[in-house]
């Protein structure tokens, strides 16, 4: 062989600089003018403040916020539809959702696609999804890493991991420490299976019942494939409407919770104080049918079906008694459907069903 070349190791310029053409207009869209530099340098500058009657924000303490997380084995099933134009919003919701535990608005957001050769469309793809995400998380779009690894992937294969910053005012902070004995526990109801659990989905969905994406579920009323890309809910807009509408030193917003890997059983005790301990109801909120199907199909005993699902509630908030009913009616207009799913008493941390 003759010199050997970047090429040859599988790595192609020409195809690098177009998917980097191709992410630039699904960046733009994205972007403020607190967004500084635009696309293309070595880092992001995003103004905290901006000097305008719209963006004006008048920070007083101002406190970032920073989270990340990923996709897991949902990607799978995208290789399997050869659809990959959702899962970005499922990376986004991921983290913007953990952002607004805090009380934290997300500012803006930074992606890292690792991939074993350089794919234009499938990274306009990716990318696509991720920029519908921020877009309705209000999110910018700013930068990320597109690293091409062909000794680490093997083909088909790809992984994502998202970067978010927000920030909250400091006498804003939601830390669940002024959670009260008499609270109502809200849960918001999820899309779907949101991004959890999809190494078991896939397991007794593809390799015990052999099912395809393409099969269709008559109880689902979809196919497989369409069920299980359904794309995570990002409650964003709506919790942001909550919090700047009722008044801080009230704390009317106690607690805040998204409802990821461990369910409801391991996420909601992560935001409770000493002696208050949450009480839920079951069959207080519709289940989507998504989770029947599942646990019929592969016999999983409840405690589990706890553990690793969301089971219908992708976020909780725990408010003040007095405010509940308006918060609930309030987040109805979001149109995102809420239930009165338990309530604090008094007890050791953790959650209990009644």
């Amino acid at each position: 062989m003759g010199k050997w070349t970047y090429k040859d190791a599988g790595l192609d310029l020409d195809k690098y600089e177009q998917s980097l053409a191709a992410m630039a207009p699904y960046l733009r869209r994205t972007h403020t003018p607190r967004v500084l530099d635009g696309f293309g340098g070595f880092a992001a500058l995003f103004s905290l403040d901006y000097n305008s009657q719209l963006f004006a924000k008048n920070y007083r303490h101002p406190v970032l916020v920073a989270c990340n997380d990923g996709v897991g084995t949902k990607l799978k099933v995208a290789g399997l539809m050869n659809q990959h134009d959702t899962v970005g919003i499922d990376l986004v919701a991921m983290s913007v959702n953990d952002c607004l535990c805090t009380g934290g608005e997300p500012l803006f957001f930074l992606d890292y696609l690792a991939l074993p050769k350089d794919d234009p469309p499938l990274i306009k793809e990716l990318i696509k999804g991720i920029s519908a995400g921020c877009i309705e998380a209000d999110c910018a779009l700013v930068g990320g890493e597109t690293a091409i690894l062909p000794d680490f992937y093997q083909p088909g294969d790809y992984d994502m991991a998202g970067f978010c910053v927000g920030v909250v005012e400091r006498d804003r902070i939601v830390t669940g420490k002024d959670i009260q004995v008499g609270d109502v526990v809200l849960g918001l109801a999820s899309s779907g299976l949101h991004a959890n659990g999809y190494s078991l989905v896939r397991k007794i969905v593809f390799e015990h019942a052999k099912l395809r994406v393409d099969d269709f579920i008559p109880e689902l009323g979809r196919t497989v494939g369409e069920e299980l890309l359904e794309p995570t809910r990002i409650y964003v807009r709506a919790i942001k409407n909550i919090l700047f509408h009722y008044p801080v030193k009230k704390r009317v917003v106690r607690g805040l919770a998204h409802i990821t890997g461990e369910g409801l059983p391991g996420n909601v005790p992560r935001i409770l104080p000493p002696g208050r301990r949450v009480f839920l109801r079951r069959g207080s909120w519709p289940v989507p049918p998504v989770f029947a199907w599942l646990q019929r199909l592969g016999d999983i005993d409840q405690a589990e079906m706890d553990t690793v699902f969301n089971n219908g509630i992708g976020f909780v908030m725990i408010v003040s008694r007095y405010f509940a009913d308006s918060i609930q009616r309030q987040l109805e207009q979001e149109r995102i459907a809420t239930y009165v799913i338990g309530e604090v008493r008094a007890g050791e941390p953790g959650v209990e069903w009644i």
